[in-house]
């Protein structure tokens, strides 16, 4: 691969990532302006925002098969043209369906760029896996960080909503903010060689990709993956809400402070995955996941609440790009379609987790309220009235039950992890597989 810029590469497929992030920030922080700009309502607001979370899975999905049969350029070709008509599609909408139709082109670019760049990643680097995909993930927090930054100073800037030298809507420059990196990583991508990938370089058929993904290993996997991203990213859409009730902060703040942690986490992840080996970090992200989610459903001040925050940060830090490692390091045969089914599995995830996780909170939250009051009574109540008071203390009730209940969630990855951990303990070690000539796989060199 002489004629390949991996260095390159590389930083291309950091900065298409920095704007699948940033299209969460900004799009979490507009929805009350496009609420208001297009008069819609929660239903609707929550279906523009879980199209991106859809038509994220349903690019990872298709995409993984498709990365040997197009090739990883076209698949970063799709992944520009996406972002470029959602963002633009998004800035000139005209009600609903406009807004819908631009979310979820940005959703499918979304899956794109990961269904072309984590297996990019891992054929560029096919000695170390694991450290890259977590380097490559940090700009997902990064990125969130960036957007979340860039939002704020607008709005600083901006005067109510009017926008910037009156042309246009805040909101609208807020969602141009993503053309920036959009721009970059395609002059960064472009005239670019790109390799095969590693399981078609190596000679592994498809029909043995397919195979590969049946494996129990590969499945349990899979399972783990549903497990991490809903302890990942389900409460880190919830904290910055219920935080505001049950610990007076801003919860963005809070947000920020997590997502910061996690991206400075990932650059140094190298010696930690080295130290533990990709299973103990699995397994001590478990451990430390569940004990944060606990703190910080018991945070009732701003020193709590970031002291609970940075034990979860350390703890979903590499859950993610650990796990990616994990199957392109063990599991090397199931390639692009295996790396592009557990990150399609995290996000179907995701989906599905927001919506338990508010039934949760609805749940716990109208039975903190007091008897002879309703949800509607306190929710019509003035401001700084007797009721308002009610209201805010049974969503701080409520939310901090939300969040115990998820704590449980990190538990039973405690046990799965932990098994796999000393399986390879009692086999000598962690080896990663390479794929040798014709596809056979060789261990390397084993750590704990």
């Amino acid at each position: 691969m002489s004629d390949i810029h991996r260095g390159r590469l590389f930083l291309a497929s950091c900065v298409a990532l920095v704007v699948t992030a940033m299209s969460f920030a900004i799009r979490g922080d507009i929805m009350g302006d496009l609420e208001g700009a297009f008069t819609l309502s929660k239903t609707q607001l929550g279906m523009i925002a879980g199209t991106a979370f859809w038509g994220f899975t349903l690019a990872m999905v298709i995409g993984g098969p498709l990365c040997d049969v197009l090739g990883m350029r076209r698949l970063v070709v799709i992944a520009f043209v996406g972002h470029l008509a959602g963002i633009l599609i998004t800035i000139f909408a005209t009600g609903f369906w406009t807004l819908y139709a631009g979310t979820a082109a940005i959703g499918i670019a979304n899956g794109f760029v990961e269904a072309a760049c984590n297996p990019l990643i891992a054929t560029v680097y096919p000695g170390e896996k694991t450290r890259k995909l977590n380097q490559f993930h940090v700009w997902f927090p990064g990125g969130i960080v960036i957007g979340a930054l860039g939002a704020f100073g607008l709005s600083e800037l901006g005067t109510n909503g009017a926008g910037l030298g009156g042309l246009g809507s805040l909101w609208q420059w807020k969602m141009g903010l993503m053309l920036v990196p959009l721009v970059a990583y395609g002059v960064l991508f472009l005239g670019q060689r790109f390799p095969v990938t590693e399981r078609v370089a190596s000679g592994v058929s498809t029909g043995a990709m397919f195979k590969e993904c049946l494996r129990p290993l590969f499945i349990l996997m899979i399972a783990c993956m549903f497990l991490t991203a809903s302890t990942e990213l389900g409460p880190g859409q919830w904290i910055p809400n219920i935080l505001t009730f049950t610990a007076g902060v801003s919860g963005i703040l809070v947000l920020a402070w997590i997502n910061g942690l996690m991206a400075v986490g990932r650059q140094f992840a190298g010696p930690v995955v080295h130290r533990l080996s990709p299973p103990g970090v699995l397994l001590a992200s478990a451990v430390l996941a569940g004990i944060g989610l606990f703190l910080l459903s018991r945070a009732n001040s701003g020193v709590t609440a970031f002291a609970a925050a940075t034990v979860f940060a350390l703890g979903v830090c590499y859950f993610w790009p650990t796990m990616l490692g994990f199957v392109a390091e063990r599991l090397p045969k199931t390639g692009a379609l295996g790396l592009s089914l557990m990150g399609g599995a995290g996000m179907l995830a995701v989906a599905f987790v927001l919506p338990i996780m508010g039934r949760i909170y609805d749940r716990n939250t109208d039975a903190a309220i007091p008897e002879g009051f309703t949800r509607d009574v306190l929710l019509a109540a003035a401001p700084e009235s007797a009721e308002a008071g009610m209201w805010a203390e049974a969503q701080a009730v409520g939310g901090a039950a939300t969040l115990g209940a998820v704590a449980v969630v990190p538990l039973v990855l405690v046990v799965a992890f932990g098994a796999i951990y000393f399986h390879y303990r009692s086999k000598g070690g962690y080896r990663p597989e390479t794929l040798g000539d014709g596809g056979s796989a060789d261990g390397g060199a084993a750590h704990e």
